[in-house]
């Protein structure tokens, strides 16, 4: 009998795109190509010996072989993840996992994560500084934190930005909005939600309103500024305004239809989530969670 090994880079590559359901967004959450995911899959499936998954034009699903991989993938990464733990040095084992991210990371995205670490680093104290984008990039520059997570920038002075996770700015609206939009010009003429000064959300829809041309002056008078996402989320819900918004933050609302997403829009407000690190290396408990976290994709 053959013993099959298998590559646990492949395993990874397997697990994203069974979590994303799709081989584009599972090559988007990887930053690698479309083609590149396809291969790996194709070469783990050469391994087992048949399908792992059953494709169509609306993604793909697991065959049971896939389910029954899926099973032992996640056990190999959560062993990797103990081993690594229990072998670390006791320095780097000691120390809080100390980390800042902007506030839509820090509500939606962060806490899944930081739930699965603690899985096999229940000792480790985790601290976690939620701030604007600026203050973020600030508290990873003056070495506050190790870790940063931001939105929105694609430089910054002494401090290195790396890709995270993918997303997609929307407009949204109460059901029984008054407010009648249905082109980006339309904007011009809307009271908007709008974040407060140092955002990243903020700063993108403003480019974004810019290359767009919409002018909206006589109008600003009506808007309102809001120190955080859930607040201009809930004058939203109340119908005080258009407000532009991580996808990820608002899933919840728009299953409850408390809000809608402004159809049609001629507006694509597309961002990359970003890790922010110290230009020099990481070690310890940031190292940890950084390696960590890379090995994941957030479904």
């Amino acid at each position: 009998m053959t013993t099959r090994r298998f590559d646990s880079d492949l395993l990874a590559t397997f697990l994203a795109v069974l979590d994303a359901g799709r081989i584009s967004a599972a090559a988007k959450a990887l930053h690698l190509s479309q083609p590149a995911v396809t291969a790996q899959v194709g070469k783990l499936e050469d391994a087992v010996g048949g399908p792992l998954f059953l494709r169509s034009v609306r993604g793909v699903t697991p065959t049971g072989a896939g389910l029954r991989l899926a099973e032992y993938a996640r056990a190999i990464h959560r062993l990797l993840d103990e081993a690594a733990a229990e072998v670390a040095p006791a320095d780097d084992r000691g120390g809080p996992l100390a980390i800042a991210a902007s506030t839509t990371i820090a509500a939606h995205i962060l806490p899944p994560l930081l739930a699965r670490f603690r899985t096999t680093n229940p000792r480790v104290p985790i601290r976690l500084h939620v701030d604007n984008t600026e203050g973020v990039v600030e508290s990873v520059r003056t070495g506050r934190v190790l870790l940063g997570l931001v939105e929105g920038h694609a430089r910054a002075s002494g401090v290195r930005l790396e890709p995270f996770l993918d997303d997609e700015i929307v407009a949204i609206v109460a059901p029984d909005t008054p407010f009648v939009v249905r082109r980006a010009s339309d904007l011009a003429g809307v009271p908007l939600l709008w974040r407060e000064p140092g955002s990243g959300t903020r700063a993108v829809v403003e480019r974004a309103l810019a290359r767009s041309h919409v002018r909206r002056r006589g109008i600003r008078d009506l808007d309102l500024e809001l120190g955080g996402t859930e607040a201009v989320v809930g004058a939203a819900v109340a119908g005080l305004g258009v407000a532009f918004v991580s996808r990820w933050s608002v899933r919840a609302h728009l299953a409850a239809g408390l809000v809608r997403i402004v159809p049609g829009l001629d507006l694509v407000v597309r961002r990359t989530f970003r890790w922010a690190l110290p230009a020099g290396a990481i070690g310890g408990t940031s190292k940890m969670f950084y390696d960590f976290v890379r090995r994941r994709t957030p479904a």
